[in-house]
């Protein structure tokens, strides 16, 4: 996957948040302030004040005069992945965001999937946002027109293994077998079709619960009598998030989920238990530090944050399962460089590495003036 680009820089927390309704109480609130205090509220940057006007971003409607001048209206809430299995709703404004990556926006659609290599690879339908490291999405062109893989490699690998081989399946490939190296990700290719073979039936596997239900699949579900439920409902705001491991019970202040096996419990990214970072970030805007933007929240716990909340352990719990085996598998024998470079996949091309040109609409940049691509 030649084609990578570095992570969104959102500059100003404010502009994401777990709950869409958040983020409309805070455009109403800065877009009401005026003078020094919409300043202060804005958070300007070197890159983004409210003097300085900005492209809309591509596929979204947004104002791009001065954001002093005329704010517009509220731009509608897009999903995007904040954190390891952190799901959350941005402003998709550029005006507001430092550096917005508008390449990505441009093959974000139905079809797209994004790769991140931060740690432990990790599949998305939404657009990342925020620091998961490298993004390298799966096609360079809307519509799934062009695959993001070296050229030839498809025909490469259809010829070897005897059949037709896609994009996804390269895709997911790459979720089996690939592993960090010195020089980042490492993808050996397997030689044996029958190894090729296990490759992609444990891939698709582990794609299919890290899209958690997207682009029109089913979500992922723990077998009968293992799936978590809400055993007691949670009110007010819970004070705390708590295991115990012998009861397999989740507890939020007076709420209670289970069962949620320990392995989902303890399950980490970068030695951080993803289900307390998913908690804390619903808590951020209590903390007394949070000021300005940043400290409007709801004042009672959402109910659909529980649902999440069921869908995030259940991700968890199921790749926790396929771990072992994950670490277990093993490529067998590799496709040798001499034959990558005979049929033209090594080295990609130049042009590979640089996003595609996308010209079948229009972008509106700053101050309503068309985008020329």
């Amino acid at each position: 996957m030649p084609w990578a680009v570095d992570g969104l820089r959102l500059g100003r927390d404010w502009v994401a948040a777990p709950d869409p309704a958040v983020l409309r109480a805070r455009w109403t609130a800065l877009t009401d302030a005026e003078g020094a205090e919409r300043e202060r509220l804005f958070r300007p940057s070197r890159t983004r004040t409210p003097s300085a006007g900005a492209a809309a971003l591509p596929g979204q409607r947004s104002a791009t005069a001065r954001f002093a001048d005329a704010p517009g209206a509220f731009p509608d809430p897009v999903r995007v992945l904040r954190a390891p299995f952190d799901e959350q709703w941005l402003l998709p404004d550029q005006r507001l965001i430092d550096s917005a990556r508008p390449e990505l926006w441009r093959v974000r659609d139905a079809q797209q999937v994004f790769l991140l290599e931060a740690p432990g690879l990790l599949a998305t339908a939404h657009l990342p946002a925020g620091r998961l490291g490298r993004i390298r999405p799966l096609h360079r062109r809307p519509g799934g027109a062009e695959p993001n893989l070296a050229p030839g490699l498809l025909a490469l690998l259809g010829g070897r293994h005897g059949g037709w081989v896609t994009p996804e399946d390269v895709l997911c490939w790459i979720l089996a077998a690939g592993r960090p190296g010195p020089r980042g990700y490492e993808v050996p290719l397997a030689a044996d079709p029958e190894r090729w073979r296990a490759g992609l039936e444990l891939g698709h596997r582990l794609l299919t619960v890290q899209l958690r239900g997207a682009r029109g699949g089913e979500p992922p579900r723990l077998p009968g009598g293992r799936r978590p439920y809400v055993r007691a409902a949670v009110t007010g705001w819970p004070a705390g998030l708590g295991h115990d491991a012998e009861s397999e019970t989740l507890t939020l202040g007076d709420g209670a989920v289970s069962p949620v096996p320990v392995e989902a419990w303890e399950y980490e990214v970068q030695g951080v238990r993803v289900l307390e970072a998913w908690f804390a970030a619903r808590c951020a805007h209590r903390d007394p530090q949070a000021g300005g933007l940043e400290g409007l929240g709801p004042a009672e716990w959402p109910r659909s944050w529980t649902s999440e909340l069921l869908a995030l352990v259940t991700t968890l719990a199921l790749l926790a399962a396929l771990a072992p085996e994950r670490e277990a598998f093993t490529p067998g024998p590799l496709l040798p460089a001499a034959e990558l470079e005979a049929a033209g996949v090594l080295p990609p091309p130049r042009w590979a590495r640089r996003p595609a040109s996308v010209l079948d609409h229009q972008e509106e940049g700053p101050g309503g003036q068309f985008a020329l691509l």
